[in-house]
């Protein structure tokens, strides 16, 4: 007589040890079609989706997320990509500060059968939809990249330790595919920057003058070698009516792309006010109401901005906050065009003052941005002013292009190997 079903045992060792093939061969079937799934994408988003979607499936879970996260010391816990997917319409869940931070220490799986229970993360407010959550971590070389959380089994059960194994051979076979496709598109978008900034700085470079100008009894040099790609400094020289040029140099706020943006929204200003109108004071109050209505309260520009007339040999100036240039007379004596303005952009409607002086025969003006005289060196020594005035004062006599490739001679001699931090801007300009 047959043994009554309530009396066998509910399974054999022969029935377990089947049921265990039986799901080795799922998850190794499963593990295939992943691989060869995400093999073929090259999108980081559409990568993690494809793992989060499949990882909902395996383990019949409601929700999923991928957190990729800085793996640099000085923000371990900023989030880089967030991305889900989920099988129901509840709302998106997100995984917690505290829960990146329990990883980037444990590099571990954790299992929550019920979150609002654990003590190891007591304070945190969980959604009230959260019955169950399993987190494993995304570890390249024992460095964690990210964090891939699946939420809530379905039919109301809890994620088992099968789960957790799956889960954590999921994520270490995706680690490295969905860490080289972010490695790759920040490549591609740092080459499409790099290439932005190139343009950039051409459209920069073009804007400067091709050439000097030529005016009969006067030498004028003029050079920038901005600190990154694209600068803030510049300088110009501008047609007026008769023989008169305007000749300016500035220094905006800021470095790099930013400040070359300003810098070309300043010349603009400039050129248009100048052909407006022929004093200069009236020009230099303009441009700065002008800039100052264009522009954030944290942008400004310091300019020196003079008109030379050849016929009288006289430059009439003013300075908005720039370094006073250094006027060296043919008898050795230097002095300092300053007209104490204040610089371009920080008050709507501001009384600018001019000053004048006139050239004679051998004199020579050095305008400069302050890319010369803070010129630092390994042993934090500012190459300063005073070493401009004796580098000028031994060049007398000389040619006013000369006395350009000297100064920039001996402020590269001074900062030896120490990098340029600012833009160096020179124009001289003599009197033969």
């Amino acid at each position: 007589m047959a043994e009554p079903l309530s009396h066998m045992p509910s399974s054999s060792p022969l029935e377990e040890e089947n049921k265990r093939l039986k799901r080795a061969v799922e998850e190794l079937s499963f593990l295939n079609d992943l691989a060869r799934a995400i093999a073929v994408l090259y999108d980081s988003q559409e990568i993690m989706q494809t793992i989060i979607r499949k990882s909902l499936r395996a383990v019949d879970a409601e929700q999923g997320v991928i957190t990729l996260v800085d793996s640099t010391r000085s923000e371990p816990n900023r989030t880089l990509v967030r991305t889900r997917a989920s099988s129901t319409d509840r709302p998106a869940f997100q995984i917690h500060d505290a829960l990146l931070g329990w990883m980037h220490l444990n590099k571990k799986p954790l299992l929550f059968t019920d979150p609002r229970d654990d003590d190891r993360f007591k304070g945190i407010h969980w959604n009230d939809t959260i019955q169950s959550m399993l987190c494993v971590p995304l570890l390249i070389k024992s460095e964690l990249k990210g964090v891939l959380t699946v939420f809530n089994k379905k039919n109301r059960s809890q994620f088992s330790e099968d789960d957790q194994r799956l889960l954590s051979i999921i994520a270490s076979q995706s680690a490295q595919v969905v860490e080289n496709a972010r490695l790759s598109e920040e490549e591609k978008a740092l080459s499409e920057l790099r290439e932005e900034v190139r343009l950039a700085s051409k459209i920069q470079a073009d804007l400067l003058p091709p050439s000097v100008p030529t005016i009969p009894g006067y030498e004028i040099a003029a050079r920038m070698i901005p600190a990154q790609m694209c600068g803030g400094d510049y300088y110009d020289f501008i047609p007026l009516e008769g023989d008169s040029v305007a000749i300016c140099l500035g220094d905006v706020s800021g470095k790099g792309l930013p400040a070359s943006l300003l810098m070309a929204n300043l010349q603009a200003t400039l050129r248009g006010q100048a052909t407006k109108s022929g004093d200069v004071c009236e020009c230099i109050r303009r441009s700065n109401s002008l800039l100052f209505r264009s522009t954030g309260p944290e942008k400004f520009a310091t300019l020196f901005y003079g008109i030379l007339h050849p016929r009288n040999n006289m430059l009439v100036y003013c300075n908005a906050g720039h370094n006073p240039p250094l006027l060296l007379r043919s008898d050795g004596r230097i002095e300092m065009l300053d007209t104490s303005g204040i610089v371009l952009g920080a008050l709507d409607d501001f009384g600018f003052s001019t000053g004048s002086t006139s050239f004679e025969p051998g004199d020579l003006l050095a305008i400069f941005s302050d890319g010369v005289t803070e010129a630092w060196n390994c042993h934090q020594e500012e190459f300063g002013e005073q070493r401009l005035r004796t580098e000028i004062q031994h060049l007398r006599g000389a040619s006013a292009s000369n006395v350009l490739e000297a100064i920039f001679r001996a402020v590269r001699d001074h900062a030896g190997t120490y990098p340029q931090s600012d833009d160096i801007t020179v124009v001289i300009m003599r009197r033969t």
